[in-house]
């Protein structure tokens, strides 16, 4: 019997976007869950996995000093650290990365993302950071996965701003854009996972996390969102995907 308390839904987020790089060579990541679900992944799963950050460290190995000997803060070493310029054009633009993790404040129905501004280019509501690298990584990296929060301010029937092109408007946007990678094949929520729909691109919904009905997304949804032929269920995370979790985010 289990002796580890119950997930929250954010950890069963961050635990199934690790899945996800099980086989993976390399991962392009950015800051927060999704780069926690990255070093999640090469902790329990995937050992030989190359983490790369956009700031030009290659290779990261994150480990934990330990309280004895310093602050118990996570840091790191890494393989090399190249300038930016030197990342997107060797790693990037060539298609050398496996898989994008990203995130955005808001996602559509053909997974295009926005992170600029909420409301208004001229008069926003909210600026955002922008869109840093993010459009070259979802045109270049072999694919990409979504990490982002479910609700109907994330999921919009439309975006506010256009950041970076999923899908943009469906089957054969990006050939015409010259895109080289597959470009979104999953987001992950906090709810369950959304997937494009091989024929139309549309997201729809393909598996639930445990305890969340398939209603409950499409009301987080701002969309129709369609539904899969069979919704799985997220198997739960294991006792050791927990403890390395809840160790990786208590310093």
């Amino acid at each position: 019997m289990s002796t580890v308390s119950a997930p929250s839904s954010a950890e069963v987020q961050t635990v199934v976007a690790a899945r996800r790089l099980r086989d993976v060579r390399t991962v392009f990541i950015g800051v927060g869950r999704p780069s926690t679900a990255a070093i999640l992944a090469r902790m329990v799963h995937n050992p030989e996995l190359v983490l790369v950050y956009e700031s030009g460290t290659i290779g990261a190995k994150p480990f934990h000093i330990p309280l004895s000997i310093g602050d118990g803060e996570l840091a790191q070493t890494a393989d090399a650290v190249v300038s930016v310029p030197e990342m997107f054009n060797y790693w990037i633009s060539p298609g050398r990365i496996d898989v994008a993790f990203l995130g955005a404040a808001q996602v559509d129905r053909f997974a295009n993302l926005n992170s600029t501004v909420i409301g208004d280019y001229e008069h926003p509501r909210t600026r955002l950071p922008g869109a840093g690298g993010a459009p070259e990584i979802a045109a270049s990296c072999g694919e990409v996965v979504v990490v982002a929060p479910h609700s109907k301010r994330t999921f919009v029937a439309k975006l506010d701003f256009l950041t970076t092109v999923g899908h943009g408007d469906g089957p054969g946007a990006r050939e015409l854009l010259g895109f080289r990678g597959r470009g979104p094949t999953a987001v992950i929520t906090d709810l369950g996972v959304l997937e494009p729909d091989p024929e139309t691109c549309e997201l729809r919904l393909t598996t639930v996390h445990e305890g969340v009905e398939p209603d409950q997304v499409r009301e987080a949804t701002g969309w129709e969102l369609a539904l899969a032929p069979e919704i799985a269920i997220t198997p739960p995370p294991s006792d050791d995907e927990l403890a390395a979790l809840r160790e990786l985010v208590s310093r």
